[in-house]
C-alpha cells in the first residue's frame, strides 16, 4: 500500500526562535505581513514580540484579530476582504490553533476565490493553487496547526465544523518559539496540552497509522506524559519547549493519517456550545479509550511500556485499564473536567451531537468502526 507523508518546508525551535524571521522573510523576498492574532495576545504584549521583529527589518504590517476562538464561515470571508485590501504579500498567524485555522482559510480562499463560499472546502478540498504563504507561529502548545494539512472552520448556518483538508494550505514557515508560550495561562495550558496528547493517541491508534507516524505519535505521548505538569504548573521552561516540540511531532503524524471519534464528538461540542477544542477532547479522551481498547490492547501496551507504566503480570484489558488511569490522574492534576455537564452540555442535546458527530471526517478513522448508538452511549458515560 502506497503511503504519503506532506510535512511543512521549514521550521525553527527554540526560545526566541523569532529571531530566525530576521533571514527567512528578506530571504523570501516578502514585503508586507498580514497578521492574524488576538486581541488580548496584543493586550498581553505576545504579538507585540513579533512585530517588533517585523519593525526592525522594516516590515510593514496591518492587524487582523475579527474572529471567534471556533473561527466561522463569516470570519473567514472577512478576513479575505482584509487581506485583499491589505496590499500585504504573507499572512502571519500569531496565536493558537484558531488563529492559524482562520489564516489557513484566508490564504487558500485568497489564492482560490471560487471557493469564497468557504463551505465548498469542507472535506478534502480539491483546489486548484497553493495558500497565500503562511508564516506560523503558535503561541500555545497544543493544536500542530503550524505543520498540518487541515483547518477547521465552523459552519454557523447548522452549527457543525468543518474539517477542511488541503495539502495546499500547509504553512511555508512555522516558528515553533517556546517565550511565546509561556503566558499562557494555567487553564489553557492545560486544555491545549491536552489537545495535543489527543492527537497524539488517536494518530497512534488510527485506522491509518504506520511505522513512521507511530514513530512520531509514540515520541509525542511520552513527551507530553513527561512535560505537561511542570509546563503548566511550574511554568518550567524546558517542560514548556518540550510541550511546543511534541505538538508539533504529533501535528506530522496525525495530519498524514487522520485522527478518530474523540475529535468527532469535540467538534460538535465546539460548534453547538463553543467548548474550546482542547478542553472537549480531554474531557472526551479517557471515555473513548475506553471504549476503543478492545481493538487497541496491543497498541495501548506499546504506550505504557514507552511510559514505564508496572504492567508485570498484567493482561492487555489490564493494561488498559491502568494506562487510561493514569490519564485521569494527570487530567486531575491538571483540573480538566471529568464530566460533559460541568462544561455546559445539556442531557437533552447528546442525540443530535450524535447524529452530527457521525458524519465528522473524523468518525472514519476510529480504529472501531461506529454507530449513531454508539457515540450516544459515549456521550451518555461522559455526561
Amino acid at each position: 500500500m502506497i503511503k504519503r507523508i506532506v510535512l511543512n518546508e521549514t521550521s525553527y525551535f527554540g526560545e526566541n526562535a523569532i529571531e530566525a524571521l530576521k533571514e527567512e522573510i528578506p530571504k523570501r523576498g516578502f514585503k508586507k505581513a498580514f497578521v492574524v492574532t488576538t486581541k488580548s495576545l496584543l493586550n498581553y504584549g505576545i504579538t507585540k514580540k513579533v512585530l517588533d521583529v517585523l519593525d526592525s527589518i522594516n516590515i510593514p504590517y496591518d492587524i487582523f484579530i475579527d474572529f471567534k476562538p471556533n473561527p466561522t464561515v463569516r470570519n473567514v470571508q472577512n478576513g479575505v476582504d482584509a487581506f485583499k485590501s491589505s496590499g500585504a504579500d504573507f499572512i502571519m498567524p500569531v496565536g493558537g490553533g484558531s488563529a492559524i485555522d482562520v489564516a489557513k482559510g484566508i490564504g487558500i480562499v485568497s489564492n482560490n476565490m471560487e471557493h469564497y463560499d468557504v463551505v465548498s472546502l469542507s472535506g478534502e478540498a480539491k483546489t486548484k493553487n497553493k495558500s497565500v504563504p503562511i508564516v506560523a507561529l503558535p503561541t500555545t502548545a497544543g493544536t500542530g496547526a503550524e505543520v498540518t494539512i487541515n483547518y477547521v472552520i465552523t459552519n454557523e448556518n447548522n452549527q457543525t465544523k468543518m474539517v477542511c483538508v488541503d495539502t495546499n494550505d500547509i504553512p511555508t514557515l512555522a516558528i515553533v518559539d517556546s517565550s511565546l508560550m509561556k503566558s499562557m495561562p494555567f487553564n489553557l495550558a492545560a486544555q491545549t496540552g491536552m489537545d495535543a496528547l489527543t492527537h497524539a493517541i488517536e494518530g497512534y491508534i488510527t485506522k491509518n497509522s504506520w511505522e513512521m507516524t507511530d514513530m512520531m505519535h509514540l515520541k509525542a505521548i511520552k513527551l507530553i506524559f513527561e512535560n505537561l505538569e511542570d509546563a503548566v504548573i511550574s511554568k518550567n521552561d524546558k517542560a514548556i519547549e518540550n510541550i511546543g516540540l511534541a505538538q508539533y511531532i504529533a501535528g506530522m503524524g496525525f495530519s498524514n493519517v487522520g485522527l478518530g471519534i474523540v475529535h468527532s464528538m469535540a467538534h460538535q461540542l465546539g460548534a453547538v456550545y463553543d467548548i474550546p477544542h482542547g478542553l472537549a477532547n480531554a474531557v472526551l479522551l479517557p471515555y473513548v479509550m475506553g471504549f476503543n481498547a478492545k481493538e487497541c490492547y496491543v497498541k495501548f501496551a506499546e504506550i505504557a511500556d514507552e511510559l514505564g507504566l508496572p504492567t508485570d503480570d498484567l493482561n492487555y484489558e489490564e493494561i488498559s485499564d491502568l494506562l487510561i488511569s493514569y490519564l485521569r490522574g494527570l487530567e486531575i492534576t491538571l483540573s480538566i473536567p471529568q464530566k460533559l455537564r460541568d462544561i455546559g452540555v445539556k442531557e437533552e442535546d447528546l442525540m443530535i451531537l450524535s447524529q452530527k458527530a457521525i458524519n465528522d471526517p473524523c468518525t472514519a478513522g476510529n480504529p472501531i468502526d461506529v454507530t449513531v448508538d454508539d457515540i450516544y452511549n459515549i456521550f451518555k458515560e461522559a455526561y
